[in-house]
């Protein structure tokens, strides 16, 4: 007879419902308006950003947009300098050196890119303050929802939209200004002349932005940015994060301002949930460290206000450690930081260089699909097409030249004038006396080079097919 295992059913009872529906419906959040160091930094920096997206596309540079991505037309000007399709794995090295940037800040910091510089936590901070200036502060804007529709009501609804909408405008026109010249953009839509896709693009970014910015809100960071979800694994009890203190805080409860608070039993926490009003996600820092928060540090702010005005001592809510929260001391430099650390400069370092040394002109050679033939001095001839690219902002002169057999004789065009960005293609013939090649198949070297500039020149391999020796 089989012996059987007992098992037992440890699945606790469902505190809910099983009719209940598993989707929380989005309770709106409402936050209180707030002053304090970290939102002063958030402002500079914002102001700062904005100059930068909105300024620099109507920047000029040598008779061009400053930095415009030419699509149709494959080149990306960045103020002094012209990218080609050829040059796409500095754009790949761009991006991986903000990823490992990130990963770095977020080791050191926690999510300090999310509250201060995160396109989504700038513009909905602008959104907020277009609530505020229309419809008033927190309470203002809770009893306004709750009132029925008036005249008041709907023109304070309406301003606020209004304005909403006139940001995404500026936003996605900003946006498609970088691929479609900025200068000839916003004239061309005042006049109903814009092309299609231009159109389409600016209402595209438009709508994104003021349904992102004005609606979903922290439902984006919750939900649909995936940097929330996997920044758990980067944090240790090291990094900064927005953290209560609970040895400080706890007992909460609420007292007179010269009351003898330690005689009662309580912390420093008035339990006024301030910190919760403010929040742009409506957490509650003093459950601990969660998904929610973005490190905004409106929480800090608030709780230091409130800590002045009961003359208790700042830093109930602060930037701290895990190790700091437990009485134990911080490390900042450790392996994974200093790792990052390292990939980082190296990685820059190394941009930096390739971008330093890249070649200005560029040389592609494509040879023909007859491998040989013997022409009318019967010497062995083979045919290429030389394909020239002058990245310079500059027209080039330039000099082709071919090398790697000894008596090998060049025919064709062996000097072209080329225009900043132009691309050329040249055929030309290689022939060489049968005698003088050494095997059936032997390597060479094209080489262009600037006649205005000796530091740009580029070089290209390709073969010599003869005749099989033997």
């Amino acid at each position: 007879m089989t012996e059987q295992i007992p098992v037992r059913d440890v699945t606790p009872p469902s505190k809910v419902n099983a009719s209940s529906d598993l989707y929380a419906a989005r309770e709106k959040i409402y936050t209180r308006s707030f002053s304090g160091l970290f939102r002063n930094l958030r402002l500079l920096g914002g102001a700062f950003l904005f100059v930068l997206y909105f300024g620099t596309a109507w920047l000029n540079w040598n008779g061009r947009q400053a930095v415009w991505w030419d699509l149709p037309e494959r080149k990306f000007y960045v103020f002094g300098a012209t990218f080609w399709p050829q040059d796409f794995i500095l754009l790949s090295a761009v991006l991986i050196i903000c990823a490992f940037g990130l990963f770095f800040i977020t080791v050191f910091a926690g999510r300090v890119w999310c509250g201060y510089t995160c396109p989504q936590s700038v513009f909905t901070w602008v959104f907020m303050w277009a609530e505020k200036v229309t419809e008033g502060d927190r309470n203002q804007r809770m009893k306004l929802d709750k009132a029925p529709m008036s005249a008041g009501k709907f023109g304070r609804k309406l301003a606020k939209h209004a304005i909403w909408l006139g940001v995404s405008l500026g936003i996605g026109i900003t946006f498609v200004g970088y691929f479609t010249p900025i200068r000839d953009l916003v004239p061309d839509l005042l006049t109903l002349e814009v092309g299609g896709w231009a159109l389409f693009w600016v209402g595209f970014f438009t709508l994104a932005t003021y349904g992102n910015a004005g609606f979903l809100r922290e439902q984006v960071c919750i939900y649909m940015c995936p940097y929330a979800r996997f920044q758990s694994v980067m944090f240790d009890k090291d990094t900064l994060i927005v953290s209560y203190d609970p040895r400080r805080g706890e007992k909460r409860g609420p007292r007179k301002k010269d009351a003898d608070y330690k005689a009662m039993g309580l912390g420093d926490c008035i339990d006024c949930t301030m910190c919760v009003q403010v929040c742009p996600t409506g957490i509650d820092i003093r459950d601990g460290l969660q998904i929610e928060c973005i490190g905004c540090a409106a929480c800090i702010d608030a709780c230091d206000t409130i800590m002045d005005k009961m003359n208790y001592p700042r830093g109930l809510i602060s930037y701290t450690t895990e190790h700091n929260l437990s009485g134990q001391k911080t490390q900042l430099a450790r392996p994974r930081l200093i790792g990052y650390a390292a990939v980082l400069l190296i990685m820059m370092s190394v941009f930096t260089y390739a971008v330093i040394e890249r070649p200005l002109v560029k040389l592609d050679v494509l040879k023909d699909r007859v491998l040989y033939r013997e022409n009318e001095q019967g010497m062995i001839e083979n045919v290429y097409t030389l394909k020239l690219m002058n990245k310079a902002q500059t027209p080039q002169t330039l000099i082709i030249e071919a090398s790697g057999l000894d008596g090998l004789v060049y025919s064709g065009r062996s000097e072209i004038q080329a225009n900043a960005g132009e691309l050329i293609t040249v055929p030309v013939e290689l022939s060489i006396a049968p005698e003088k090649l050494p095997s059936s198949t032997n390597d060479i070297v094209f080489r262009v080079r600037s006649a205005d500039d000796e530091t740009i020149h580029d070089d290209a391999d390709s073969r010599f097919i003869g005749p099989s020796i033997r």
